[in-house]
């Protein structure tokens, strides 16, 4: 009896759109990787970092030579090789895909083939997505108080011809990123997931998204995700003003500040559950907000696209509370915030230094696990593979089939 030809590939990108709960969802994933393996669904690559570094690259974004990562060329190509398993599933997420142009998202499709391509898009209301996108942004060095950076998103930047130039539009102008993707998707495989309103169940962006993947969202354990808690405002104004006092990039670069205040001060020391008021829309901005809203609720009633939860979810809540602006924190509320910010940079510090003393064990036992740990206990030895990696297509290729036997040893040991 001849054999049976493999089953056909299939490769869904999720690519967005930034604070729309791909954190979450992406937590749940890799938090539960054995149990999404066990319904065909895998998740290419070692870490979240990884696809983190493909999105970098498909991009074209330049890497500092300073950067202790190493670059990230090539990354792309790696990962879509290896996502390309017949017979299975593979999940591609990272938000900032969608912040790539027609040329890379063209590249990206035409390098997942012949794998069955999909997109997945989440999207939020416009009211609520303001205030966590200029939270964002000051986690990333922004400056720019909360007015300041409204008034250029709403009445300067959303108004261009070309809005997609400025970065807040670049990665929600939801209608323009999906239809440059459908240039090369078809729109039955274009997957919209609305993200549900605030006081829903906890687990229903997961329901919806595991329904496009075909999957049983009851077999991921949702707690092994980590809240993905707000910055109060008095320790959003504090970083605000941290990021006014730090030296430019030339002193500071980037990749420093993001592990070290971002990942530190930001997520460690700063974020919590808060008890204080949210920032909300100014109740000035409302009439703006619900004629964008209505506008891409019809763009995707009539786009052909697979919508996945409820227009309805688009439209921007009620807000009850009065106006509070960040700018408006006591003395007191930020001298609080920076205490555990310098608490936390001391243990950072700490920490740092005597980590040679716990290496780390990414891959457990095994053959596989030795060879992991033996690289991440040497920056050098890993910025040397990246760096070749970047430079020979051969020792792209070697890591790609790396990966895979590591991946059957994996398999064979579990």
């Amino acid at each position: 009896m001849p054999a049976q030809p493999a089953a056909e590939a299939k490769v869904f990108l999720h690519i967005g759109e930034p604070k729309t709960g791909t954190t979450f969802i992406q937590q749940v994933m890799w938090g539960n990787r054995a149990e999404l393996a066990a319904q065909g669904v895998v998740l290419p690559g070692h870490h979240p970092q990884d696809h983190f570094r493909a999105s970098q690259d498909l991009r074209g974004i330049e890497k500092l030579p300073t950067d202790p990562a190493g670059s990230w060329s090539g990354e792309w190509e790696i990962l879509a090789s290896q996502a390309q398993q017949p017979g299975k599933t593979a999940v591609i997420s990272h938000e900032l895909f969608s912040a790539a142009d027609a040329a890379q998202a063209g590249h990206a499709v035409r390098s997942l083939r012949p794998a069955e391509v999909h997109i997945v898009l989440t999207v939020r209301d416009i009211a609520t997505l303001l205030p966590a996108e200029w939270q964002e942004t000051v986690k990333h060095r922004n400056t720019r108080s909360w007015e300041d950076w409204l008034g250029d998103v709403i009445d300067r930047e959303s108004v261009d011809a070309d809005r997609r130039q400025w970065w807040f539009w670049r990665v929600h102008d939801t209608v323009a990123i999906l239809r440059l993707w459908a240039e090369h998707v078809p729109p039955k495989r274009i997957h919209v997931i609305t993200t549900a309103p605030r006081g829903s169940a906890s687990g229903l962006l997961w329901e919806r998204f595991a329904a496009v993947l075909g999957i049983d969202p009851g077999s991921a354990d949702l707690s092994r995700a980590r809240p993905n808690v707000s910055l109060g405002m008095a320790e959003t104004e504090f970083l605000r003003r941290l990021n006014e006092a730090l030296p430019g990039r030339d002193d500071i670069p980037d990749w420093f500040y993001m592990w070290n205040v971002k990942e530190t001060v930001a997520h460690r020391a700063l974020a919590g559950p808060g008890g204080g008021a949210r920032l909300v829309l100014p109740a000035g901005r409302d009439a703006w907000a619900k004629e964008q809203s209505e506008t891409l609720i019809a763009g995707l009633r009539t786009s052909g696209y697979d919508i996945v939860g409820d227009l309805d979810d688009l439209r921007p809540p009620h807000v009850t509370e009065p106006p509070v602006s960040p700018s408006d924190q006591s003395a007191g509320q930020m001298l609080d915030a920076a205490v555990q910010a310098a608490a936390a940079l001391v243990v950072n510090q700490y920490q740092r230094q005597n980590r040679a003393a716990r290496p780390p064990e990414p891959g457990g036992r095994g053959l596989s696990g030795r060879i992991e740990a033996a690289i991440a206990r040497s920056p050098r030895l890993k910025r040397a593979v990246r760096d070749f990696s970047s430079r020979y297509p051969a020792v792209r290729r070697l890591r790609v089939l790396a990966w895979r036997a590591m991946e059957r040893i994996r398999a064979r040991g579990r």
